[in-house]
């Protein structure tokens, strides 16, 4: 694969000022792509800004709340304007809420829901309804391990990631003959800033004995899939759920 296999397109990664969505935003800058990240959190905004910006001083980044619907079309409208339309959409955004089923509040569902869920949909829609003017676009939804499997004190969420699939899939199949490629990545399990101190130790180990491949994957292996997915290289792969998990899945029992 080329070098700037995205040279020429405009990308825009939702939750691009860390973790995933950040590895992915630096891989598409890699590939090419011109980037802009979209997030919550001013300072982890501004400090993913600046280190895209020592690669390319035009990168940028928005602050906006993706489940204020209003706020974030405004911002859109902005970004597609300032670039004349955007080529990819990075759907990265997510929050967790561990805690047994009996104990989750109708507010905490709603909450888990309308930022992995409603957000994803309304960011799909509204880029989508320019890719689908220009002919052409590639959407990547970043989906879970809980998008295929029951996740025990994760209702919400993983409620949450079967809705990105079935929403990923169904738009594949909407957006196919108006040359608009919709897929997912679901990654296994990653350390990130996020949740390297999160994760129990008990947890890390529990996940290495049930991956394969006997590690953590490497942020990079992530990026490298979203570059694929984005680029013409895919050109025939819509509705995808790439697996990205060391075998984890794969595993079954």
């Amino acid at each position: 694969m080329s070098h700037l296999v995205l040279g020429g397109m405009n990308a825009v990664v939702i939750g691009g000022s860390s973790g995933i969505g950040n590895a992915i935003a630096a891989g598409l800058q890699r590939a090419g792509a011109s980037v802009v990240i979209i997030g919550r959190n001013p300072e982890k905004l501004d400090r993913a800004t600046a280190e895209l910006q020592k690669e390319d001083p035009q990168a940028s980044s928005y602050r906006v709340d993706v489940t204020n619907t209003e706020q974030f079309q405004e911002t859109a409208k902005r970004i597609e304007e300032k670039f004349g339309g955007i080529d990819i959409l990075v759907n990265s955004q997510g929050i967790t809420e561990i805690k047994p089923a009996l104990d989750v509040t109708e507010a905490d569902f709603t909450a888990v829901l309308t930022t992995n869920l409603t957000s994803v949909f309304t960011a799909c829609t509204h880029f989508g309804r320019g890719m689908i003017a220009r002919g052409s676009g590639s959407i990547i939804n970043i989906a879970s391990l809980a998008a295929h499997r029951g996740w025990s004190k994760a209702v919400a969420y993983t409620a949450s990631k079967h809705g990105v699939a079935g929403i990923t899939m169904t738009l594949a199949a909407e957006w196919a003959p108006h040359g608009v490629r919709v897929n997912a990545i679901s990654p296994g399990y990653f350390l990130t800033d996020l949740n390297r101190e999160r994760m129990s130790s008990e947890r890390k180990e529990n996940a290495l004995k049930r991956t394969p491949m006997g590690r953590f994957g490497e942020l990079p292996e992530l990026a490298q899939i979203a570059v694929y997915l984005a680029s013409p290289q895919a050109s025939f792969v819509t509705g995808a759920i790439i697996n990205v998990d060391g075998g984890y899945l794969a595993s079954g029992i």
